[in-house]
Protein backbone atom coordinates (compact mmCIF):
# COMPACT_ATOMS: atom_id res chain seq x y z
CA UNK A 1 0.00 0.00 0.00
CA UNK A 2 1.32 3.93 -0.78
CA UNK A 3 1.37 6.18 1.86
CA UNK A 4 1.80 9.76 1.22
CA UNK A 5 3.96 11.33 2.77
CA UNK A 6 3.26 14.66 4.20
CA UNK A 7 5.91 17.29 3.22
CA UNK A 8 6.72 18.98 6.75
CA UNK A 9 9.41 21.73 5.92
CA UNK A 10 9.30 25.49 6.57
CA UNK A 11 10.75 26.00 3.38
CA UNK A 12 8.06 24.50 1.87
CA UNK A 13 3.88 25.85 1.50
CA UNK A 14 1.78 23.27 3.67
CA UNK A 15 -0.61 21.23 1.68
CA UNK A 16 2.16 19.57 -0.06
CA UNK A 17 2.80 15.63 -0.01
CA UNK A 18 5.41 13.15 -1.20
CA UNK A 19 4.16 9.61 -2.59
CA UNK A 20 7.29 7.40 -2.97
CA UNK A 21 7.04 4.51 -6.05
CA UNK A 22 9.11 1.85 -5.86
CA UNK A 23 10.36 0.00 -9.53
CA UNK A 24 12.21 -2.63 -10.77
CA UNK A 25 15.85 -2.26 -10.10
CA UNK A 26 17.02 0.04 -13.00
CA UNK A 27 19.48 -0.96 -15.54
CA UNK A 28 21.86 0.40 -18.24
CA UNK A 29 20.29 0.73 -21.45
CA UNK A 30 16.49 0.95 -19.68
CA UNK A 31 13.69 3.12 -21.51
CA UNK A 32 13.22 5.15 -18.15
CA UNK A 33 10.85 7.36 -19.18
CA UNK A 34 8.28 4.62 -20.43
CA UNK A 35 9.25 2.58 -17.29
CA UNK A 36 8.31 5.74 -15.20
CA UNK A 37 5.52 6.81 -16.90
CA UNK A 38 4.12 3.28 -15.74
CA UNK A 39 5.13 3.17 -12.96
CA UNK A 40 3.36 6.10 -11.80
CA UNK A 41 0.07 5.07 -13.64
CA UNK A 42 -3.12 5.47 -11.20
CA UNK A 43 -1.09 7.26 -8.74
CA UNK A 44 -0.05 10.81 -10.56
CA UNK A 45 -1.81 12.90 -12.47
CA UNK A 46 -2.09 16.38 -13.75
CA UNK A 47 -0.69 18.94 -11.48
CA UNK A 48 1.46 16.88 -10.35
CA UNK A 49 5.02 16.82 -10.48
CA UNK A 50 7.37 13.61 -10.80
CA UNK A 51 10.90 13.88 -9.70
CA UNK A 52 12.78 11.28 -10.72
CA UNK A 53 16.65 10.65 -8.56
CA UNK A 54 19.50 11.66 -11.08
CA UNK A 55 21.25 8.10 -10.45
CA UNK A 56 18.20 6.00 -11.65
CA UNK A 57 18.22 8.26 -14.82
CA UNK A 58 21.96 8.24 -15.28
CA UNK A 59 22.04 4.38 -15.02
CA UNK A 60 19.73 4.21 -17.18
CA UNK A 61 21.80 6.35 -20.01
CA UNK A 62 24.90 4.07 -19.15
CA UNK A 63 26.85 7.01 -17.43
CA UNK A 64 28.49 4.76 -14.47
CA UNK A 65 32.28 3.34 -14.31
CA UNK A 66 33.03 0.28 -11.89
CA UNK A 67 35.56 0.94 -9.35
CA UNK A 68 37.57 -1.51 -10.78
CA UNK A 69 38.25 0.31 -14.42
CA UNK A 70 39.79 3.62 -12.62
CA UNK A 71 43.75 3.54 -11.56
CA UNK A 72 44.02 6.06 -9.12
CA UNK A 73 46.96 8.12 -9.37
CA UNK A 74 49.41 8.96 -5.99
CA UNK A 75 47.77 12.64 -5.73
CA UNK A 76 44.46 10.58 -6.31
CA UNK A 77 45.32 8.94 -2.86
CA UNK A 78 46.68 11.61 -1.09
CA UNK A 79 43.82 13.86 -1.44
CA UNK A 80 41.35 11.12 -0.49
CA UNK A 81 43.08 9.92 2.95
CA UNK A 82 42.78 13.81 3.58
CA UNK A 83 39.01 14.28 2.50
CA UNK A 84 36.06 14.65 4.88
CA UNK A 85 33.03 12.28 4.81
CA UNK A 86 32.09 13.56 1.36
CA UNK A 87 31.62 10.52 -0.54
CA UNK A 88 33.44 11.46 -4.16
CA UNK A 89 36.38 13.00 -2.38
CA UNK A 90 37.24 9.80 0.20
CA UNK A 91 37.75 7.56 -2.69
CA UNK A 92 40.76 7.42 -4.54
CA UNK A 93 38.89 6.45 -7.71
CA UNK A 94 36.34 8.86 -8.12
CA UNK A 95 38.83 11.32 -7.02
CA UNK A 96 40.57 10.16 -10.03
CA UNK A 97 37.93 11.08 -12.19
CA UNK A 98 37.39 14.20 -10.62
CA UNK A 99 41.48 14.60 -11.66
CA UNK A 100 40.95 13.29 -14.91
CA UNK A 101 37.79 15.87 -15.70
CA UNK A 102 39.68 19.28 -15.02
CA UNK A 103 43.54 17.88 -14.61
CA UNK A 104 45.53 17.95 -11.50
CA UNK A 105 46.60 21.52 -11.52
CA UNK A 106 43.09 22.70 -10.68
CA UNK A 107 42.78 20.08 -8.22
CA UNK A 108 46.25 21.43 -6.31
CA UNK A 109 45.41 24.44 -7.20
CA UNK A 110 41.69 24.13 -4.86
CA UNK A 111 43.63 21.94 -2.53
CA UNK A 112 45.49 24.88 -1.61
CA UNK A 113 43.49 27.27 -1.31
CA UNK A 114 41.08 25.05 0.89
CA UNK A 115 44.60 24.64 3.04
CA UNK A 116 44.36 28.67 3.11
CA UNK A 117 40.76 29.06 4.00
CA UNK A 118 40.62 26.71 7.33
CA UNK A 119 43.25 28.80 7.87
CA UNK A 120 41.65 31.70 8.09
CA UNK A 121 38.25 30.53 9.39
CA UNK A 122 36.77 29.27 6.27
CA UNK A 123 35.66 25.47 5.05
CA UNK A 124 34.74 24.03 2.31
CA UNK A 125 36.73 26.50 -0.67
CA UNK A 126 38.03 22.93 -2.32
CA UNK A 127 34.63 22.20 -3.16
CA UNK A 128 33.50 25.72 -4.36
CA UNK A 129 36.28 25.96 -6.71
CA UNK A 130 35.45 22.44 -8.24
CA UNK A 131 32.36 23.23 -8.69
CA UNK A 132 30.71 20.54 -11.08
CA UNK A 133 33.57 18.61 -11.30
CA UNK A 134 32.79 17.09 -8.26
CA UNK A 135 29.26 17.36 -8.15
CA UNK A 136 28.93 15.27 -11.39
CA UNK A 137 30.37 12.15 -9.98
CA UNK A 138 28.81 10.11 -7.01
CA UNK A 139 31.04 7.95 -4.85
CA UNK A 140 29.78 4.39 -4.78
CA UNK A 141 29.13 4.32 -0.76
CA UNK A 142 25.83 3.21 -0.12
CA UNK A 143 24.79 2.33 -3.34
CA UNK A 144 22.55 -0.65 -3.55
CA UNK A 145 23.48 -3.54 -5.14
CA UNK A 146 25.11 -4.51 -8.28
CA UNK A 147 25.94 -0.67 -8.18
CA UNK A 148 27.56 -1.20 -5.01
CA UNK A 149 30.98 -0.62 -6.42
CA UNK A 150 29.57 1.82 -9.41
CA UNK A 151 30.71 5.37 -9.50
CA UNK A 152 27.74 7.25 -11.05
CA UNK A 153 28.60 10.55 -12.81
CA UNK A 154 25.72 13.48 -14.21
CA UNK A 155 22.87 12.47 -16.20
CA UNK A 156 22.95 13.47 -19.75
CA UNK A 157 20.66 16.27 -20.60
CA UNK A 158 18.02 16.48 -18.00
CA UNK A 159 15.96 18.81 -19.43
CA UNK A 160 15.79 16.85 -22.22
CA UNK A 161 14.62 13.74 -20.05
CA UNK A 162 12.10 15.52 -18.28
CA UNK A 163 10.49 17.33 -21.80
CA UNK A 164 10.18 13.50 -22.63
CA UNK A 165 9.02 12.21 -19.39
CA UNK A 166 6.39 15.28 -19.62
CA UNK A 167 5.36 14.05 -22.78
CA UNK A 168 5.07 10.50 -22.68
CA UNK A 169 2.65 10.80 -19.33
CA UNK A 170 1.26 13.93 -19.28
CA UNK A 171 2.59 15.27 -16.22
CA UNK A 172 5.40 18.03 -15.33
CA UNK A 173 8.66 16.04 -13.94
CA UNK A 174 11.93 16.91 -12.68
CA UNK A 175 15.62 14.89 -12.05
CA UNK A 176 16.59 15.41 -8.56
CA UNK A 177 20.12 15.30 -7.01
CA UNK A 178 18.85 14.82 -2.82
CA UNK A 179 20.43 13.06 0.05
CA UNK A 180 20.21 12.39 3.65
CA UNK A 181 22.17 15.85 4.47
CA UNK A 182 19.02 18.11 3.71
CA UNK A 183 19.91 18.97 0.56
CA UNK A 184 18.40 18.77 -2.80
CA UNK A 185 19.06 20.40 -6.63
CA UNK A 186 16.96 19.73 -9.47
CA UNK A 187 19.44 19.31 -12.34
CA UNK A 188 16.58 19.61 -15.04
CA UNK A 189 12.97 19.89 -15.49
CA UNK A 190 9.79 20.27 -17.71
CA UNK A 191 9.09 23.88 -18.69
CA UNK A 192 5.89 24.03 -16.41
CA UNK A 193 7.88 23.31 -12.80
CA UNK A 194 8.50 25.74 -10.24
CA UNK A 195 11.87 24.27 -9.25
CA UNK A 196 12.32 26.33 -6.10
CA UNK A 197 9.34 24.67 -4.87
CA UNK A 198 10.32 21.05 -5.83
CA UNK A 199 13.47 21.71 -3.93
CA UNK A 200 12.35 22.65 -0.61
CA UNK A 201 9.72 19.69 -1.31
CA UNK A 202 12.38 17.18 -1.35
CA UNK A 203 15.02 18.46 1.39
CA UNK A 204 13.67 15.50 3.86
CA UNK A 205 15.13 12.99 0.66
CA UNK A 206 11.31 11.00 0.21
CA UNK A 207 13.53 9.10 -2.38
CA UNK A 208 15.92 7.32 0.49
CA UNK A 209 19.25 6.70 0.22
CA UNK A 210 19.31 3.02 1.39
CA UNK A 211 18.24 0.16 -0.64
CA UNK A 212 14.26 1.74 -0.70
CA UNK A 213 14.08 1.27 -4.46
CA UNK A 214 12.25 4.60 -4.94
CA UNK A 215 13.78 6.59 -7.36
CA UNK A 216 10.40 8.36 -8.04
CA UNK A 217 9.10 10.27 -5.78
CA UNK A 218 5.40 12.11 -7.33
CA UNK A 219 4.75 15.61 -5.61
CA UNK A 220 1.18 16.76 -5.03
CA UNK A 221 -0.93 19.81 -4.25
CA UNK A 222 -3.64 19.09 -1.39
CA UNK A 223 -4.01 22.73 -0.45
CA UNK A 224 -5.89 25.72 -1.29
CA UNK A 225 -5.48 27.94 -3.57
CA UNK A 226 -2.32 28.04 -6.76
CA UNK A 227 -0.63 25.26 -7.08
CA UNK A 228 3.01 25.90 -6.46
CA UNK A 229 4.74 23.36 -8.03
CA UNK A 230 4.31 24.68 -11.07
CA UNK A 231 4.68 28.00 -12.46
CA UNK A 232 1.94 30.25 -14.09
CA UNK A 233 1.70 29.93 -17.30
CA UNK A 234 2.46 33.10 -18.81
CA UNK A 235 5.72 32.71 -16.58
CA UNK A 236 6.99 30.09 -18.30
Amino acid sequence: MIRPLAVRRPEAPAGLVAIPVRIALVRPGDDLAQIVTDGVRGIARAGDVIAVSETAVAIAQGQLVPAEYVRPSRLAYALARRAGALATMNQPESVQLVIDRVGSRKVLYAAAMHLVGRLRGRRGVFYEIMGDAITAIDGYTGTMPPYERAIVLAPREPDAFCEELSRRSGIDAAVVDANDLEKAKILGASAGVDRATVEHALLGNPHGNGDEQTPIVVLKWRGSGKNPLLLAKDAR
